[in-house]
């Protein structure tokens, strides 16, 4: 038999025509990821890219964006608007009225008399402890009397002064119109008075007065204080002339008048005696010097 008439034995082919490719791939066919590898070319690498970069992108948003403050409740923000901000132990109190003060002079005129006193104190004050007996027969007040530490004026004296203001007839319990008590330490912690005297260095009267315009040279009325000022207590004011023991029943008789509740006066004709709520401290205006409201 000749060996050309044979037929070639049958052998499996591998050369399956790629209808993908227009040629043919060997073994077996392409996998789904090819395939769309193929079709799409360069943008099936960029995909994938662009995904991961715009989730990148959310997160980053998502990270730095400012966050919305907490909602406080009404309760919680009104306690945050009281708290009380910290005060000095000096500070004076609200007055329960306006306050009352002769203005600071335009240009203080220069001191008179020859005691000297100290421009400023150590800033607190000390009550003069001690009471006294009834001064009058009228509705009665009773009052402290506090010297600030540190102006070397001797606490007692001071308060007997007051009370021998506050004690004569021509003053405030005139005809049993008013009665005076002093009351000590043990009556001021517990509240029990109508009214404070207040012997205060010049640099310590915006303390004891803030925005009343003392200038640290006059004396005022703040809240229950009548608040005195220790250079005019110790050198009166030049229109006086010396007369130191007159402008001292003075200044108590105005600020405990503020303090009862009177307001100022004017001169009410030249001569004449000036009421005791004008404010003599800064001139008399014609009058004539007057340190009592019942003369």
């Amino acid at each position: 038999m000749r060996t050309a008439d044979r037929p070639a034995p049958l052998v499996a082919r591998t050369d399956v025509p790629d209808p993908l490719r227009g040629g043919t791939t060997v073994g077996k066919r392409p996998g789904r990821l090819a395939a769309f590898v193929h079709r799409y070319g360069w943008r099936a690498y960029a995909l994938p890219f662009l995904t991961l970069a715009t989730v990148a992108l959310l997160v980053d948003l998502a990270l730095t964006s400012p966050r919305a403050p907490a909602r406080t409740t009404g309760a919680a923000a009104a306690t945050t608007a009281s708290l009380p901000s910290p005060t000095s132990v000096v500070e004076a109190p609200p007055p329960a009225a306006p306050a009352e003060g002769d203005a600071e002079p335009i240009q203080a005129p220069p001191t008179v008399g020859v005691e000297s006193y100290v421009e400023q104190g150590a800033g607190t004050l000390a009550v003069v402890d001690g009471s006294s007996a009834v001064h009058g027969t009228g509705p009665l007040s009773r009052f402290v009397v506090e010297v600030e530490d540190g102006i070397g004026v001797d606490g007692a004296g001071f308060a007997q002064a007051v009370e021998a203001t506050l004690a004569d007839p021509r003053s405030w319990g005139n005809g049993g119109r008013r009665s005076f008590q002093r009351v000590g330490v043990a009556e001021a912690v517990a509240g029990d008075f109508d009214f404070k005297v207040s012997l205060v260095s010049p640099g310590s009267m915006e303390t004891y007065c803030p925005g009343v315009g003392t200038g640290g040279y006059t004396s005022c009325r703040y809240g229950e204080r009548a608040v005195i000022n220790l250079a005019r207590w110790a050198t009166a004011v030049p229109h006086y002339d010396g007369d130191i023991e007159t402008y001292r029943h003075y200044v108590v008789n105005h600020e405990v008048g503020h303090a009862l509740g009177n307001g100022h006066l004017d001169c009410p004709g030249d001569g004449q005696l000036a009421p005791v709520m004008q404010q003599q401290t800064l001139g008399l205006d014609g009058c004539q010097r007057n340190a009592w409201p019942y003369p």
